[in-house]
Parts: C-alpha cells; sequence; structure tokens
C-alpha cells in the first residue's frame, strides 16, 4: 500500500510549533488480509481442531476413570493385606509355645534357680534325641513349667514358671553346657505347688490332659504343654507372683 500524506501538527525542534508541513506516513505493516472465503476456511479448520481437542479430551476421560478404579482396587485389596498381617500377627502369637522341664531337686532345685544371679542359669545335661530336639525348639520368651522329679510320687509336682532367655547353644569342649543347653530365668513360683497326681486325676477333666506327655511318656524330661493345659495348672498353682511384684496379703 502506498502511504497517504497527513498533517503533522506536534511541534519539534527542528521545526517551529507554526510550521506545518504535509509529510507521507510511514507504511504500517499490517498482516495480509485473507479473502473471505480463506477467512471462512481458517474459521472451519479452527472449529474443527477445537472440536477434536474437546472428543479427544472426552475420550481420555477413560484414563481417568481407569486411574480412579486402579485406587479403588487399592484401596479395596488394602484391608486384604491387612487383614493378612493380622492374621500372620495372631499365627505367631498362637505359634508362641509352653513347656514343661523336669529337673531332680536334689541336683537342681527352684531355690537353685532362683538365687542364681539375675534367676538365670542353664538349662543342661539333656541326653535323650526328643528332649534335645525340644530345647532346640524353644525361643526366646517361651515360658516353661518348672517340675521337680523325684522316687517319690509326693515330690513329683509342678512348682514354679521360667522364661527362655537364650535359645539352644553348645558350649565348650569340657563344659557342662558343651552337649547343648537354653539358658531360662526364672519367673515365679506358685502359691500352691501342683501334683502329679492330682494332673492325672484331670485326665478326664481337661482337654487334650489325657494325651499329655507328661503322662504318656513319664520319662520325657523336656515337653510342649497345650495351651489349656498350662492354663489349667497354672490356675491350680493359684498363680505366682512375678520378680519384682510384691505379694498382696489380705487381712482376715
Amino acid at each position: 500500500m502506498v502511504g497517504i500524506p497527513r498533517a503533522i501538527t506536534s511541534p519539534s525542534a527542528q521545526f517551529p510549533a507554526k510550521t506545518r508541513l504535509l509529510l507521507p506516513a510511514p507504511a504500517i505493516a499490517t498482516a495480509p488480509t485473507l479473502p473471505r472465503m480463506a477467512r471462512k476456511a481458517a474459521t472451519t479448520v479452527t472449529a474443527a481442531s477445537k472440536k477434536a481437542a474437546t472428543a479427544a479430551g472426552k475420550k481420555a476421560g477413560p484414563t481417568a476413570t481407569s486411574k480412579k478404579a486402579a485406587t479403588a482396587s487399592s484401596k479395596k485389596a488394602a484391608p486384604t493385606a491387612t487383614a493378612a498381617s493380622k492374621k500372620a500377627s495372631s499365627t505367631v502369637t498362637a505359634a508362641s509355645k509352653y513347656w514343661l522341664l523336669k529337673t531332680e531337686p536334689g541336683e537342681w532345685s527352684w531355690s537353685d534357680q532362683a538365687s542364681a544371679p539375675g534367676g538365670v542359669g542353664p538349662w543342661d545335661g539333656v541326653r535323650n534325641h526328643q528332649a534335645m530336639n525340644n530345647l532346640r525348639a524353644m525361643r526366646c520368651g517361651d515360658r516353661c513349667l518348672f517340675y521337680h522329679s523325684g522316687a517319690g510320687a509326693a515330690s513329683r509336682r509342678v512348682v514354679g514358671v521360667v522364661e527362655v532367655t537364650r535359645e539352644w547353644y553348645e558350649g565348650d569342649e569340657g563344659e557342662a553346657t558343651a552337649g547343648g543347653a537354653v539358658d531360662v530365668r526364672a519367673v515365679g513360683e506358685f502359691q500352691k505347688p501342683v501334683g502329679l497326681a492330682e494332673i492325672k486325676k484331670a485326665a478326664g477333666e481337661v482337654e487334650g490332659m489325657k494325651d499329655f506327655a507328661l503322662i504318656r511318656q513319664a520319662r520325657l524330661s523336656v515337653m510342649p504343654v497345650p495351651l489349656k493345659i498350662w492354663d489349667w495348672i497354672c490356675e491350680m498353682g493359684g498363680g505366682f507372683v512375678q520378680d519384682g511384684e510384691v505379694e498382696d496379703e489380705t487381712e482376715a
């Protein structure tokens, strides 16, 4: 396009304010004007592009839905994992075992155990293969009934409870623990010892008592104790005072 001259009325330092010149206006660069059909086509293309973009966005919607479904699926799966963890936890608790340890009071009595440093001592001298396997199966925290064996029937009784503080180990040659042992700590003495005769008498009353190794395998010195039998013996013994506790004294 050719510039159209127009009057410049603004004063300048070169020309006095009263002087007026007609100067050609600088050409203004403008975007080329598209024909009407071209503009219509461009508009159509732009609208089509927006419509396509909107359709693509709507089409992509299921992806977000999939993410939502995946999130919901994860949340749904979470309780299952939690339930499994709780089940595993309860299984571990249920798997915690109880035992019975036999000892000749002339060799190692409850008094010896309780008076040992910290109430802790090794349980050694076991030679029976089955009894040794039971010792190997013990874990720290397992509790054991402390049973006095002996020649007289009156001396065969459960007198207290000990706890495993060190799992199976073998000492150096020449030591008492060379053949293998576990360490146990005195937990508490029963208020009333529970005799073997009383335990046998309950064979028809307490679940599993008939099959209890103390009755069926008289020569076995280390044996597992089913939970119901453990609870029953502790109840019959009147409970026990744990280390550090003070026994309640009730006035008559």
